[in-house]
């Protein structure tokens, strides 16, 4: 067995003010980590953090993440998986980075959460719809629901889960400056 990290995060803003309304929780964003200190971590969401129009599939950079938004909280939880499945998650997440810009946020899905409804238009995706079916499609059920209908509470809920962590990303990062200076080949324990 072998471990995969979903991060739940909650970002100042505008939008994330009206998700978090909405959803009524603190996290209002999901992450997929290959590592517990976000380096090969992915979302769909802001191209740039400045810019919540501009959004699709992107690997996060927790530093620019950390300089757009210094107040930002995480949760790091790990999921248990077999080695096979986090390979084909990373091979699949891989790919889908090399096409990112046919990824895009879909808006039109929204309403559709709403009420309940699934509904996907092709390439369209949430942060949470992109997890949850790539994670159903390796064996790892977040939900029973239609992935489209998947919100950042469901991965708050879900009972696989293990928190390693929670607090500041700004912890996240001088964490791992920490682990770098100390020990170059340390694997990530928060």
């Amino acid at each position: 067995m072998t471990r995969i990290y979903i991060a739940l995060v909650d970002t100042p803003g505008i939008f994330a003010f009206f998700i978090r309304r909405f959803l009524r929780q603190k996290y209002i964003h999901v992450v997929l980590a290959l590592d517990a200190g976000l380096e090969e971590a992915y979302s769909v969401g802001r191209r740039n953090p400045l810019i919540p129009i501009l959004s699709g599939f992107e690997k996060e950079d927790k530093r620019k993440i950390l300089r757009a938004f210094p107040s930002a909280d995480y949760m790091v939880c790990e999921l248990e998986c077999t080695l096979q499945q986090k390979e084909q998650i990373r091979e699949r997440l891989r790919q889908d980075m090399k096409q990112r810009y046919r990824y895009h946020y879909a808006v039109l899905g929204l309403p559709f959460i709403l009420f309940g409804k699934p509904f996907y238009q092709e390439n369209h995706y949430t942060c949470s719809s992109y997890i949850a079916r790539l994670l159903a499609e390796n064996g790892i059920q977040i939900s029973q629901k239609h992935f489209s209908l998947v919100t950042p509470r469901d991965f708050y809920e879900y009972e696989g889960k293990r928190i390693v962590f929670e607090g500041g990303l700004d912890e996240i990062v001088n964490t791992d400056a920490m682990w770098r200076a100390r020990k170059p080949e340390a694997a990530y324990e928060y």
